[in-house]
């Protein structure tokens, strides 16, 4: 079992500086099954139950190191602090945003897309998720300006399709039409605005475009515009049950 000194995980968790915390466990704030911690330098094991243990300051521990969770990510959110506007992080609680290792998002999607999107402080689970070679597939409902013609789904199930400025084709993706002008389409990579980019090169061009879900794992339908979950063993499983993994 993993074990770390107190003031560091606490610390690192964002909750202040060591200083701080060395303070609050000194005047008996810190406190673990019910009795207090008053030496911030002692090794605690990281049981998954520290977190209903462990109380700080009155409140219960925030989730340990290596944790993920799900955004129902609203329009107008960016995810890369090179693009103007707010960002993803500004809609996790405030102390989250001090956690080190930092919360990242797995993947991206562009201002203009809503929809599922992960972020982790598990570098390893990032990468299982994003990496070309596992294949998890993602899922978005698209709106689209124009009626479409009836060969995209063959054009994209193909594997031959070239995108402007790229030398290696797509990969099959899958698409079912749900109207005129709107689908659903899979796709098992994540080429830079990839989906924009498939219905450009059909003679179209994307509206609207909300990601539905990634492997087997489904937004939630009571995961508000902009809300948080924690995802539980079940909800990674279910990332590679389905595409890959």
């Amino acid at each position: 079992m993993p074990t770390a000194r107190l003031d560091r995980l606490i610390a690192n968790m964002g909750y202040a500086s060591r200083r701080e915390i060395q303070a609050l466990a000194k005047n008996g704030h810190i406190t673990l099954d019910g009795a207090a911690l008053t030496a911030a330098d002692r090794r605690i094991a990281l049981t998954p139950d520290l977190e209903t243990r462990l109380v700080v300051d009155g409140e219960a521990l925030d989730p340990l190191p290596g944790f993920a969770l799900m955004l129902n990510k609203p329009l107008g959110v960016t995810c890369s602090r090179k693009e103007a506007g707010p960002l993803v992080y500004d809609l996790l609680p405030e102390r989250w945003r001090r956690r080190d290792p930092a919360i990242s998002t797995v993947g991206r999607l562009d201002k203009e897309t809503s929809g599922l999107l992960l972020m982790t402080d598990d570098g390893a689970l990032l990468h299982r998720i994003i990496s070309p070679k596992r294949h998890v597939a993602k899922r978005y409902r698209v709106g689209l300006a124009r009626p479409m013609t009836g060969g995209e789904a063959e054009l994209f199930a193909a594997g031959t399709l070239m995108l402007d400025g790229e030398d290696k084709p797509l990969a099959p993706a899958e698409l079912e039409v749900v109207g005129p002008q709107e689908a659903l389409l899979t796709v098992h990579e994540g080429r830079y605005h990839q989906v924009r980019r498939m219905f450009a090169a059909a003679g179209n061009h994307v509206e609207t475009l909300h990601r539905e879900s990634i492997g087997g794992l489904s937004l939630p339908a009571d995961l508000a515009p902009g809300a948080i979950r924690r995802l539980s063993e079940a909800d990674l499983a279910a990332i590679f049950a389905a595409g890959g993994g």
